[in-house]
């Protein structure tokens, strides 16, 4: 008998942790259960079980825009969590990277707090040629030179990212930024070359002109989207470590991403959902059904 969704397995959209006879799959989900990275209120390590929960609500829906339901069209599995060197800020690091490397298919990780991203783009190093595109919305840019005097931290990955040459900025985007930062970060951020979208930009340009904006600079490259839940205004996502007033509305990140299918994705991220802070589910609803969305988008290319 068919069970309703709030019965069974409590994986993303309820996948299994493996396909028949163990072939590869188009995507990959993993949880990044880590929060040693925050400088506000912790609590993101329990972000990817609170997104699985929400994602219940799109078990075999299909999207009301591309007509596809993604679990019918890729191939898809949810291993569970990576494995964490509990209080061992940089020993997870490289836990982490070496687990997505031995990962199939294109990964998509639930985080967690920011700096999950860093290994997440290291272990993507190996399986693409040259720099990737970095699709980043957010209210912080993440690019200090330290996390309050510690090399390490959710403010840093894009610092290191850049100098790493993991990404190139000059064909990289930040949405949704309206944090408080200091002149030398924001000075060496623009001088990089990042594409730096106000939240205010966003509220005045409108959806579809931001989302040409990410088209023209990501073009025919390679890319990966990295989305920080505090992108959201705290009123539709209050349960993050570091809200910021004057965020991005939800109707305005589904207009913009589902704009988005005919870019070169490599993978993505969701990250710095915290569950305790969160009231009614609305944040961890509002982060699965971006990944949810980006599933979307990539079944209505394969399709």
């Amino acid at each position: 008998m068919k069970q309703p969704s709030f019965a069974g397995l409590r994986t993303f959209l309820q996948l299994p942790a493996e396909l028949p006879g163990g072939a590869p799959p188009d995507v990959t989900i993993v949880g990044a259960p880590f929060d040693l990275g925050t400088t506000n209120r912790p609590g993101a390590r329990f972000g990817p079980s609170a997104l699985r929960d929400a994602s219940i609500l799109f078990v075999e829906d299909t999207h009301m825009d591309f007509r596809v339901d993604p679990t019918k069209v890729l191939s898809m599995v949810d291993r569970g969590d990576l494995k964490v060197a509990n209080g061992y800020l940089e020993e997870t690091m490289g836990l982490f990277e070496e687990q997505l490397k031995a990962l199939n298919g294109q990964v998509v990780v639930l985080g967690g707090d920011h700096l999950v991203t860093l290994p997440t783009l290291r272990a993507l190093r190996s399986r693409v040629e040259g720099p990737l595109s970095l699709v980043h919305f957010d209210a912080h840019m993440d690019t200090w030179e330290t996390n309050f005097g510690t090399p390490l931290g959710h403010g840093t990955p894009f610092r290191y990212a850049a100098e790493e040459g993991l990404i190139d900025p000059t064909h990289s985007l930040q949405i949704g930024i309206r944090a408080p930062v200091d002149n030398a970060t924001h000075n060496w951020t623009l001088e990089q070359g990042f594409h730096v979208v106000s939240a205010e930009e966003v509220h005045v340009d409108g959806p579809e002109q931001i989302a040409d904006k990410i088209r023209q600079t990501v073009g025919e490259r390679p890319a990966y989207l990295t989305f920080d839940v505090d992108g959201i205004d705290p009123s539709q996502a209050p349960g993050t470590g570091t809200p910021e007033v004057g965020g991005l509305f939800t109707w305005q990140v589904m207009a913009i991403l589902k704009r988005l299918g005919e870019i070169d994705w490599r993978g993505m991220d969701l990250v710095e959902v915290a569950p305790a802070y969160d009231h009614a589910q609305i944040t961890s609803l509002a982060g699965a059904t971006i990944i949810w969305t980006y599933l979307c988008l990539l079944a209505a290319k394969a399709k």
